[in-house]
């Protein structure tokens, strides 16, 4: 069984995006095996108000059917909004969202920002984890509408270095890191304490290229199969697990990295 910790639906304004909807999605996971996705609204992205992308999430999901239940619902939060506290409680109490995702370079705040603490200490108090990703899309091919991060200028794409203060400053939160594509280093004493966060990081990123050094290094509990569908596609988050040799993974590992860490992490 695979469990695919990042998915979404909506649109992309830089790119046009093939099956990003839930009823398209389902095809999607049927193709290729997936029984579970944890989707979020790529609107939400660039709307103002994030809390109309996360309800017209709620309204697609609640049309689906019985289908729905293959979904696993993310809040989009920006916590610098007027009144992003009462839209956290009611996409948790009323939309059954089962996470949030959060966008500090999109929606132009630090991730030492006060505000995202505040929310961070809110998801753990309420169990429930918030994801960053590294990056949405290549930068090196980005739109010039698009924010200014790649490499060369004064905000430059993500490492894990740059998520890290978020880490430290509430540890005792539950953290995902998806689409891993720069820097996993860190210092000693950083690394020491980021072994012992709650983090799980998905396979889409490029990063992820060498997952059986880094099964070794950061432990077989940290990682799940991811696809950034439908900005990446299906097959490569997938092969980065198949793909690995028997003395890196064996046939418990690889089932923990399809589903059982996302299963445990989750809840579900």
């Amino acid at each position: 069984m695979l469990i695919d910790i990042n998915a979404y639906v909506g649109h992309w304004p830089f790119m046009q995006l093939k099956y990003n909807n839930c009823t398209a999605l389902v095809e999607r996971m049927n193709k290729y095996g997936v029984e579970t996705s944890v989707i979020s609204n790529l609107n939400g992205i660039f709307y103002k108000n994030t809390q109309s992308a996360n309800r017209e999430l709620y309204e697609e999901l609640k049309a689906l059917g019985t289908q729905r239940k293959r979904f696993i619902p993310f809040a989009v939060i920006n916590p610098t909004y007027a009144g992003w506290q009462y839209d956290l409680e009611e996409c948790v109490k009323k939309f059954g969202m089962k996470g949030v995702r959060v966008y500090p370079k999109y929606h132009d705040y630090e991730i030492t920002d006060p505000a995202l603490i505040e929310l961070v200490k809110r998801t753990r108090d309420m169990n429930l984890p918030v994801a960053f990703n590294y990056k949405m899309v290549d930068s090196r091919q980005r739109s010039w509408m698009d924010i200014d991060y790649v490499a060369y200028t004064p905000k430059p794409e993500w490492t894990l270095k740059n998520i890290f203060p978020i880490i430290k400053a509430v540890p005792d939160a539950k953290y995902m890191i998806l689409n891993v594509t720069n820097s996993m280093q860190l210092d000693a004493a950083d690394a020491a304490l980021f072994k012992k966060a709650r983090v799980l990081m998905d396979t889409s990123g490029r990063t992820i290229n060498d997952l059986g050094s880094l099964l070794k290094t950061q432990g077989t509990e940290r990682f799940a199969f991811g696809t950034h569908a439908p900005i990446l596609d299906y097959l490569t988050g997938m092969l980065r697990i198949e793909s690995l040799r028997a003395e890196e993974a064996d046939a418990r590992v690889k089932e923990l990295l399809r589903s059982g860490n996302a299963t445990h992490f989750l809840g579900l």
